[in-house]
C-alpha cells in the first residue's frame, strides 16, 4: 500500500518565548458542528452493529454482508458456510434454519412517580423513558447468552427506567434524586460489553435506572500545544476519531468494538486498542477524569504530565465497571496523526515460530502500532471470508500464489498462521520498522504476505463481528474470552485450553465438533494477550447457553492454571466473578469492599459487578447480585 499522507493540518503548535506570557492553547470545538447524537434507528437492538448490517444465507448457499460499511459488504461469499458446517461438523445451510423471535416479553416496570416527578424537574420529557424496547436495549451488554436470551427465550430483569443527561450537571442531579427516592443507578455507554455487566439480579428490588450517557459526546476542549482533550464520557469511538482527525490528531485507542463502545466504557473496563503498541492501554492515555459518586463529584482544576499525590481516587475508576460512580468526562492525551501508515501480512509455519517471532519483535524495539498473530484455524476463516476469484487471470493468480506457498515455500496448510500489521509514525519510522519486522520474519521462516492482505486482515476485525448472530441462526452458539500469559507459557496456555476445550465438548456429547481459535493480539516486554473464540452446533441441545457457559468456565480454569489473567481487556463484570477468590487475596477483597462501602454505602450504584463485592449486598441483606441460571 502506498503512503498515506494525513492531511489535516495541525493548529499551532509553537512555544512561546522566554519571559512571554503563557498563550491560551485550548481549542473550544463548534459544538453544533459536533457529530449528532447517534440515531437510535441505524444500531441494531437484537444483534452486534448497525441495522443495515447483517451475514445473510442466499437460497444457493452463498453468505452476503449487507449494507456497504465494511470491505467485505455486498459481495458473495461462497465459502463462509460450507467451511464453518466443516468446521463445526454440523450441517448449516440456508434452510437449517435457527429463526429469532425478537422482541422478547419485557418484565414489566417497577413505578415510581416520586422519583419520575423529581427528574422531570431538571430533564425534558424526551430523556426521561419507560418504553420497554429501550429498558430492555439497555439491560444486557453482548455475551452471546444475553443476545440468546433477547433472540430466543427472555431476560428475567431489566431497567425500569432510563434517563439520557446531556451534561455533567443533568447527572449529577439524577444521582442526587436517585439517592432521595432509594434508588439504584446503572451507567450505560456503547452496551457492547462481554462480561454480563449489566445483567440485573432479580434480588434487585428497587427501582434501577439505566443513565444512557450517549448524549454526552463532545469534545469539549482540545490543547494542540500540550496534546491534551477534555471528552465527555458518553462520546463513542468513531466520534472521537472523526472530530479530533479535523485538528489533525487522534487518542489512538481503537478496539475492536471501537464504532459503538465509549470512552467511559473503556476506563470502566480498563480496555485496551489495537494499536496499543503506538498509544497505550487507556490507563496510559487517561490523564485525569470527572466522576459523580455517591460522596460528591470527584474532580480537579487542573491536568499535569504526572504527579506524585497520594492516593488519587482516578485510579479506581479504572476497572470499576459501574460500582463505585459514572465518568461524565476525562481528559486524554492526543498524538499527530502520523505522517505514514502502511499495512503488512507475514505468513509463518505454525503458530510456535509465529510467538518466536513476535518475541524477536518485541526486542528488537521495532514493533509497529499492531501486530497480531492468527493461528491456522483462523487463517482458513480469513480464506473462507474471500469472494470467489471472478475470471480466468484472477484464478490462476490465486491458484499459483497458493502453489508457491504450500509447494515451493514447503508451508503445510495445516499448521500456517498468518500476522497482520499496521505500520504509524513517519516515514523513518515506518521503514525501521518495516525493515526489522521482515528480517525477524524470514529468520523465523515466514515470508511477506502483501499489504493488501495485511490491510483486509485487519479490517476485517469490524466486519466478522457479525458473524456470530450469523452462526445463532444457524443453531450455532459462539463467543469470544481472553487472557494475557508470560511469553514463557503462551503455547502451554494456548494448548491447554484447547485440549479441555474438546474434552470438554465430548464428555457433554454435543453434536459435530468444537469451533476453538485463537489469536495473539498485544505484545508487552512479559508477555503477550490471546484471544480465543469458542462455539458449538447446538441443535437438539438441552439448554445450550449453560453448556456454553460451563465450557468457557472450564476454560478459564485452564488459563489460571496455566499462569494467564482472569482478563486482559474484557473486564470481570458477573461472568467471571466466580475466579476473583482465585487472583486476590482475602485481604484485597476484603480491601475492595471496604472501599464500596465507603463511598456508596447505600449501593446507589449497584451494578454489583466483580464477585468481591457481592458480600456488600448480601451484608444489606440485598442478597448476591450474580447471574440468575
Amino acid at each position: 500500500m502506498a503512503q498515506e499522507k494525513r492531511e489535516a493540518p495541525l493548529a499551532s503548535t509553537r512555544l512561546p518565548a522566554r519571559g512571554a506570557k503563557a498563550p491560551v492553547t485550548r481549542i473550544t470545538p463548534d459544538q453544533k458542528a459536533a457529530a449528532a447524537v447517534p440515531s437510535p434507528a441505524e444500531e441494531s437492538n437484537d444483534g452486534w452493529g448497525y441495522t443495515d448490517t447483517r451475514f445473510v444465507v442466499k437460497p444457493n448457499g452463498s453468505v452476503v454482508l449487507t449494507g456497504q460499511r465494511y470491505n467485505i459488504s455486498n459481495v458473495e461469499l461462497p465459502s463462509l458456510l460450507p467451511w464453518i458446517s466443516a468446521t463445526l461438523g454440523a450441517p448449516l445451510s440456508y434452510d437449517n434454519r435457527n429463526e429469532p423471535h425478537y422482541p422478547p416479553s419485557v418484565p414489566e416496570a417497577r413505578e415510581a412517580p416520586a422519583l419520575v416527578a423529581a427528574l422531570r424537574g431538571f430533564l425534558a420529557e424526551e430523556q426521561i423513558s419507560t418504553d420497554p424496547l429501550v429498558r430492555l436495549r439497555r439491560g444486557h451488554g453482548h455475551t452471546g447468552a444475553e443476545i440468546w436470551a433477547i433472540r430466543y427465550e427472555h431476560l428475567d430483569r431489566v431497567p425500569d427506567l432510563v434517563v439520557f443527561p446531556t451534561s455533567h450537571e443533568e447527572v449529577v442531579k439524577i444521582a442526587e434524586a436517585a439517592k432521595a427516592h432509594g434508588a439504584c443507578l446503572i451507567p450505560f455507554g456503547g452496551g457492547t460489553n462481554v462480561t454480563d455487566a449489566l445483567r440485573i439480579s432479580v434480588k434487585e428490588e428497587r427501582v434501577v435506572v439505566a443513565v444512557d450517557m450517549r448524549r454526552m459526546n463532545r469534545v469539549l476542549w482540545l490543547d494542540p500545544v500540550n496534546r491534551m482533550a477534555c471528552i465527555e464520557a458518553g462520546a463513542t469511538g468513531r466520534h472521537i476519531v472523526a472530530e479530533l482527525a479535523k485538528h489533525g490528531l487522534t487518542m489512538g485507542h481503537e478496539p475492536d468494538s471501537l464504532e459503538f463502545s465509549t470512552l467511559g466504557g473503556w476506563i470502566a473496563t480498563n480496555a485496551s486498542g489495537m494499536k496499543k503498541n503506538r498509544y497505550g492501554n487507556i490507563e496510559d492515555l487517561v490523564l485525569d477524569m470527572q466522576v459523580v459518586t455517591a460522596r460528591g463529584v470527584v474532580e480537579r482544576p487542573q491536568v499535569a504530565p504526572r504527579e506524585s499525590v497520594g492516593s488519587n481516587p482516578r485510579n479506581f475508576m479504572f476497572g470499576s465497571e459501574g460500582n463505585y460512580g459514572i465518568v461524565t468526562s476525562a481528559v486524554v492525551k492526543l498524538f499527530p496523526l502520523p505522517e505514514v501508515q502502511r499495512y503488512g501480512s507475514v505468513i509463518l509455519p505454525d503458530l510456535e515460530r509465529g510467538l518466536a517471532f513476535l518475541y524477536d519483535l518485541q526486542q528488537s524495539g521495532a514493533v509497529p502500532s499492531s501486530v497480531r498473530v492468527m493461528d491456522n484455524t483462523q487463517f482458513h476463516f480469513g480464506q473462507a471470508l474471500k469472494p470467489a476469484a471472478s475470471g480466468v487471470l484472477a484464478r490462476l493468480k490465486s491458484g499459483a500464489e497458493k502453489l508457491v506457498v504450500t509447494r515451493v515455500k514447503g508451508f503445510d496448510p495445516h499448521k500456517m498462521v498468518v500476522a497482520t500489521i499496521v505500520f504509524e509514525g513517519s516515514a523513518d519510522e515506518v521503514a525501521f520498522q518495516e525493515n526489522t519486522l521482515y528480517r525477524l520474519a524470514e529468520r523465523h521462516g515466514g515470508m511477506k504476505a502483501g499489504a493488501t492482505n495485511g490491510e483486509r486482515g485487519y479490517q476485517l476485525t469490524f466486519g466478522i463481528a457479525y458473524i456470530r448472530d450469523l452462526t445463532f441462526e444457524h443453531w450455532a452458539i459462539a463467543e469470544s474470552f481472553e487472557t494475557s500469559v508470560p511469553w514463557s507459557r503462551a503455547l502451554e496456555l494456548y494448548d491447554r485450553v484447547h485440549k479441555r476445550v474438546l474434552r470438554e465438548h465430548e464428555q457433554r456429547r454435543l453434536p459435530g465438533r468444537p469451533f476453538f481459535t485463537g489469536r495473539i493480539t498485544q505484545v508487552y516486554p512479559t508477555g503477550v494477550c490471546i484471544y480465543f473464540y469458542l462455539g458449538f452446533y447446538a441443535k437438539g441441545v438441552d439448554d445450550p447457553v449453560r453448556h456454553y457457559a460451563e465450557m468457557e468456565h472450564a476454560a478459564r480454569e485452564e488459563i489460571l492454571a496455566s499462569g494467564g489473567s482472569l482478563s486482559h481487556h474484557h473486564g470481570i463484570g458477573k461472568i467471571r466473578q466466580d475466579f476473583v477468590k482465585e487472583i486476590y487475596s482475602e485481604g484485597a477483597r476484603e480491601f475492595t469492599r471496604q472501599v464500596k462501602l465507603a463511598v456508596d454505602p447505600d449501593n446507589l450504584f449497584g451494578a454489583a459487578n466483580h464477585g468481591v463485592l457481592g458480600q456488600v449486598q448480601l451484608e444489606r441483606g440485598e442478597g448476591h447480585e450474580g447471574r440468575e441460571e
